[in-house]
């Protein structure tokens, strides 16, 4: 019976310190969704987007998005500096539920914990661009010469088509998604165009109703493809053809597969690509 009472006792201790060291959400920065026709991606820095906690660093303590401790190891955290960071608790690709385990644990385990990176994203600063920030959060963890923490890379695109193979390339190595950040914007708290979220692609079909002919290298040869879809939706259709399909474009009439990344304001599919012809 002692023991029972002295397990209920640590349980109700334990949910107390839970509830006493539970802060006020920090003041962080949230992702909209990317709409290529409202955004001019050379303006933005492009990372792969982590399926991880987000974890904020406020310069002496762990926390979730929402104010939460993280009980990670002392030694997890021994190597951050007294400043804010921003960034995600992760381990692998695909791997989230097992890092969700590892993270919500209020006594780490520290084999668990030697699998999770921390991967900065981040040097919140109200003042200095995220190009600048960019720059500061890369020297200070190079300076600090932990394995287990890492700084983001950052790469720069001047079109949607540079974007796209980017985003393809890192989906089919695992990858969720990829973040774009704006080179010029300082560090605010809420959703902004500031940063934006892009996940993988899905498919559809689509019955060819039309071309546009092509110009530039393209003259004499298919620029695009007029598709509707079955909820009666009709769009343009630019990519993802070889040269061959171009010099002879799917019969009018004929059914398409076609890959995008979700829709824009006005109910298009964005980043509509050319899959293959529908048997």
């Amino acid at each position: 019976m002692v023991m029972i009472t002295r397990a209920l006792m640590c349980a109700i201790t334990l949910l107390l310190s839970l509830s006493v060291e539970a802060q006020q959400a920090p003041s962080v920065l949230l992702a909209n969704v990317y709409e290529a026709d409202k955004v001019n991606v050379s303006e933005y820095l492009v990372s792969e987007k982590y399926d991880g906690v987000r974890a904020i660093w406020t310069g002496s303590q762990l926390v979730t998005r929402n104010g939460n401790p993280i009980y990670a190891p002392d030694w997890f955290t021994e190597p951050l500096p007294r400043v804010w960071l921003d960034g995600e608790l992760w381990t692998k690709r695909q791997d989230f539920a097992t890092l969700s385990g590892i993270v919500r644990k209020a006594i780490p385990i520290d084999t668990e914990w030697q699998t999770v990176s921390y991967m900065i994203f981040d040097m919140p600063d109200a003042t200095k661009p995220f190009s600048q920030r960019f720059e500061n959060y890369s020297r200070l963890v190079n300076q600090l010469q932990s394995e287990h923490i890492k700084a983001v890379e950052q790469t720069h695109f001047n079109d949607n088509k540079q974007l796209s193979l980017f985003m393809d390339e890192l989906i089919a190595q695992g990858a969720e998604g990829v973040m774009l950040h704006l080179a010029a914007a300082k560090h605010s708290a809420g959703r902004s165009e500031a940063l934006l979220k892009l996940k993988p692609y899905f498919d559809a079909e689509a019955v060819v109703i039309g071309y546009v002919a092509g110009k530039g290298k393209y003259k004499n040869m298919l620029g695009a493809l007029k598709v509707r879809n079955s909820d009666g939706t009709e769009f343009k259709i630019g990519s993802g053809f070889s040269d061959q399909q171009r010099k002879s474009p799917p019969a009018i009439g004929s059914t398409i597969t076609y890959k995008y990344h979700g829709f824009t304001k006005n109910g298009l599919p964005r980043f509509a690509s050319f899959l293959h012809e529908t048997p």
